[in-house]
């Protein structure tokens, strides 16, 4: 395994010098490809009224509205449509305003002495690794779910989808790569690979019917019509159960010594679970700095809603929950295959939290000890970025941490 192993290690690099198109990687938000400048006409009667409902609720120049109109419109929905088009990620710490800190000399990038953090801290804001943080390292425009090298290796290889791959399953891959059993991977065995998945599960079709979308948009299933607080704001409270049961924990009382992270996300939402493994990184890299909460939310891709054949593919069938406590029955099922540490809170049937954090489908907050957002991700599934959080958080832990040593130092 250790030799299959190694060989992987130059797969991506293979893969982009292979040449092959990269939309082999099944899309995980099905779009319209070539729809029409007006999907109205498509509309059931049922979603006529439901289109002239949501027509005059929703307040125009709203996240929710422009979402309402690309629906209608025959948007693809991407990562520049819709809400995603206006709910981007926001931060405390861009780089003008950590250069300005940071940037001593004012020659245009941090080195690790500017920094005065520890280096593992250094080298994970270092993204290019070439030992100064630079404005190239604030650089985030790339949708979560963009399909490059690395998530054209990874979706086959993850092959039960829980954002983690073990040695197990990259020796499975390894094994389909070299169908001739020569003990090693070429770059005509990667063409060919590419070739047969993009023939077997390519895009296609115009995405959903309009009523499915507009259906989902009423429902919160595809995202919260809310907006959720923005950055500087001081959070909502709130108070949820765990998983389990056997504990309540509240917000405000889990803020004030450390910064606070909020995970939303949902079970049959697939770019969640393919991120669950990046999420759990962090949780086990800073978890001893800042505190952590799973909050779970209503289903993205329902079987009686916008359901979605990846979802059947890894076995994620699952209805609506209706009640409390089906949703925590689903729930623990995500957490049985997800698997975080966290502690993992499940949100009212009524949607409260979800809706208030505009958490649906995803989202990633970073609290700062006084309860106001340092950091808010874009809308989920291409705003979810664990990465573009964990920047955020590092600088606010600097910040944190350079305030409480200076509070030392003035100590008498």
């Amino acid at each position: 395994m250790r030799n299959s192993l190694q060989s992987l290690t130059c797969l991506a690099a293979l893969a982009a010098a292979s040449g092959f198109p990269l939309s082999v990687a099944a899309d995980p938000e099905p779009s319209a490809d070539k729809a029409p400048a007006d999907r109205r006409a498509e509309l059931s009667y049922e979603g006529r009224r439901l289109a002239d409902d949501l027509g005059k609720s929703l307040p125009e120049g709203s996240e929710a509205r422009a979402m309402y109109d690309d629906i209608l419109s025959g948007s693809r929905l991407s990562a520049t449509d819709g809400w995603f088009r206006l709910a981007v990620a926001k931060t405390r710490f861009d780089w003008p305003t950590v250069s300005e800190r940071f940037d001593a000399n004012g020659d245009g990038g941090i080195d690790r002495a500017e920094f005065g953090r520890s280096k593992d801290d250094f080298d994970r804001l270092d993204r290019d690794g070439d030992g100064v943080i630079r404005e190239s390292d604030f650089a985030w425009s790339q949708p979560a779910q963009d399909r490059d090298e690395a998530m054209a290796l990874y979706r086959p290889a993850d092959r039960d989808g829980d954002g983690r791959i073990t040695e197990e399953e990259f020796a499975s891959l390894f094994q389909k790569l070299d169908r001739d059993g020569a003990g090693f991977v070429t770059l005509d065995d990667l063409r060919a690979y590419f070739a047969r998945t993009e023939a077997g599960g390519g895009r296609g079709g115009r995405g959903p019917a309009p009523d499915i979308l507009l259906r989902g948009l009423a429902r919160q299933e595809i995202g919260s019509l809310q907006a959720g607080p923005e950055l500087g704001e001081s959070v909502p409270d709130f108070s949820l159960e765990t998983l389990t049961g056997d504990e309540r924990i509240t917000l405000s009382e889990q803020i004030g010594e450390q910064p606070v992270v909020l995970v939303f996300g949902n079970f049959t939402c697939g770019p969640f679970r393919s991120q669950a493994g990046n999420v759990e990184k962090l949780f086990r890299r800073y978890g001893d700095r800042a505190k952590f909460l799973m909050v779970y939310v209503r289903e993205a891709h329902p079987t009686d809603g916008w359901h979605m054949a990846g979802n059947s593919a890894g076995g994620v069938e699952i209805a609506q929950p209706k009640t409390y406590q089906e949703r925590v029955g689903v729930a623990t099922q995500c957490q049985g295959r997800l698997d975080f540490g966290m502690p993992f809170l499940v949100d009212s049937i009524d949607d409260k939290v979800g809706a208030a954090y505009s958490g649906m489908p995803s989202r990633l907050y970073v609290i700062d000890r006084d309860g106001k957002v340092a950091y808010k991700s874009g809308r989920g599934p291409h705003g979810f970025k664990p990465a573009e959080m964990e920047q955020s958080l590092l600088f606010l832990l600097a910040e944190s941490e350079n305030v409480k040593q200076q509070a030392a130092q003035d100590i008498p």
